[in-house]
């Protein structure tokens, strides 16, 4: 299968990308290259400057997973409009140019699974989250009608972590302390690993998964559903 990433040479990303690549044609389009393998193909491509129609994509595209993401957490009333305009820019519009561009190469595969990411910040409210909890929520009801749409040719799920161990988090886990308190807030006493969710999405993509859409899934240490205080 033809597995594209977009973004993908980090964290979350990068560890999806290996572990597809053990099984199919994996083709990354990012900034730049990370920490990707030489068996993976990379292309260098900016979300909000490129057009990914100018890549030479394969005619069929099986899966796709938009891996873009940001954590800004701010008071609400330090955030200007130009802030929540540069989140619905990186999550959701950006996603949604990408899509529409790639729609045809996706319809062309017998059947395709598209992967994206929201944050447990949607389902719960948090403070400092207005922002990313915006872009993502519209994620998530893009992503259900997309797949009520596109059904049964195209399956959409969205991904919704809690915090996770990765480049992008750094500045909330640059230390044990840190560490200490953030694992303490979930029921399962320790945030998020890349693999944890790389192994969701993995499957999401696979052929194993046929019978799945539509949904968002939680992978969040229990955060969003269990409350064990």
């Amino acid at each position: 299968m033809n597995i594209l990433l977009i973004g993908g040479s980090t964290g979350i990303g990068l560890e999806i990308a290996k572990q597809l690549a053990k099984k199919n044609k994996v083709i990354v389009a990012s900034r730049n290259k990370g920490g990707l393998n030489d068996d993976i193909e990379h292309f260098e491509f900016d979300v909000l400057k490129d057009n990914i129609t100018d890549l030479e994509l394969p005619d069929e595209i099986h899966g796709l997973v938009y891996c873009p993401g940001s954590i800004n957490l701010k008071p609400f009333k330090m955030l200007k409009q130009k802030d929540f305009e540069e989140e619905m820019n990186l999550n959701f519009f950006s996603l949604v140019k990408v899509i529409q561009s790639l729609l045809p190469k996706l319809k062309n595969a017998e059947n395709s699974s598209l992967v994206f990411f929201s944050t447990v910040a949607v389902k719960v409210g948090m403070p400092f989250h207005t922002g990313i909890a915006a872009a993502k929520g519209a994620i998530e009801g893009f992503a259900k009608s997309l797949a009520a749409e596109y059904a049964p040719k195209i399956r959409v799920n969205v991904i919704a972590p809690s915090l996770t161990d990765t480049p992008l988090a750094e500045k909330l886990l640059s230390n044990d302390s840190k560490k200490e308190k953030m694992s303490e807030r979930h029921p399962l006493k320790r945030v998020g690993t890349a693999k944890d969710i790389a192994n969701v999405a993995a499957f999401l993509l696979s052929d194993e998964n046929s019978w799945i859409t539509g949904q968002i899934i939680g992978i969040d240490g229990g955060l969003s559903t269990l409350n064990i205080s």
